[in-house]
């Protein structure tokens, strides 16, 4: 089974991973396309929904309206914005200006209600991660500071040829205190569009070893399993990641074999 959901994004909404894909139990994930008026709609059930805007502008009405929101030519432009949506909530999306406004959508299985919010890019939490050639940066979007059921998003920004995801970590098990299960997805872009990554799929057993080359606009579904990825030298490599699970606890487990690299962090800054 591949655990690569390659599609050719289309105007209108792209179902890139569905509801019913058998490879994860939560999460599902699609990208709109919007041209200026163009308008896509969906009415939650039991799930929650954290929307992030790839690039464009686009109009958002969750009950209440807001005009305008993003900021970003593309996902190599800025900070995002976003937005999260409660179960139960309808909510519209309207491109806003010329050109086409792309907005990234993950959702999860949920019932605690709520308040549909937007976060605005200087709400948007910046750090770095990792050194030398696995040095990168990471935009925590909808962090544990957001009133998600399961939900926890996020982008990571590769500069070319380096990794990510690095050393390897693993979010397969409840393991307290050590690790604490979570499936996962993420959603690349490539600079220039031309470019290229590899990401490298394992357990410890290597019952699953894989290796996937990304191209822009590529998404992959991590039921379980370590999942470092790499920038092909010339190119910046971005993925939106998203992350369910029972517990919305963030406590990955590194790979044992590669966690003496988080100790020469210190040493090489």
């Amino acid at each position: 089974m591949s655990w690569l959901a390659r599609q050719e994004m289309k105007s209108g909404y792209n179902d890139v991973v569905p509801r019913d894909d058998a490879r994860l139990e939560m999460i599902s994930f699609g990208v709109a396309r919007l041209a200026r008026g163009e308008s896509y709609t969906e009415e939650l059930g039991d799930e929650e929904a954290v929307l992030v805007i790839l690039g464009g502008r686009c109009d958002l009405d969750a009950g209440e309206s807001w005009k305008n929101l993003g900021r970003r030519r593309d996902v190599f432009s800025g900070k995002a914005t976003g937005a999260y949506i409660p179960p139960g909530v309808k909510f519209t999306l309207t491109g806003a200006a010329a050109g086409v406004c792309e907005v990234a959508v993950s959702r999860a299985p949920a019932k605690q209600k709520g308040t549909p919010r937007v976060i605005r890019p200087e709400e948007v939490k910046v750090r770095t991660a990792g050194a030398l050639n696995w040095k990168r940066v990471i935009h925590d979007i909808a962090d544990l500071s957001v009133p998600a059921e399961r939900l926890v998003v996020g982008e990571t920004f590769n500069p070319p040829g380096n990794w990510s995801s690095y050393p390897p970590h693993r979010h397969e098990i409840d393991d307290l205190p050590d690790e604490v299960k979570m499936e996962e997805l993420y959603h690349f872009r490539v600079s220039p569009k031309q470019g290229f990554g590899f990401q490298r799929l394992y357990t410890d057993d290597l019952s699953v070893e894989e290796a996937i080359a990304l191209r822009d606009a590529d998404t992959v579904v991590i039921p379980r399993g370590y999942h470092p990825v790499a920038a092909a030298p010339g190119y910046r490599l971005y993925y939106l990641w998203i992350l369910a699970g029972n517990e919305r606890v963030l406590l990955p487990r590194d790979d044992p074999n590669h966690a003496w690299v988080k100790d020469a962090e210190h040493v090489v800054g």
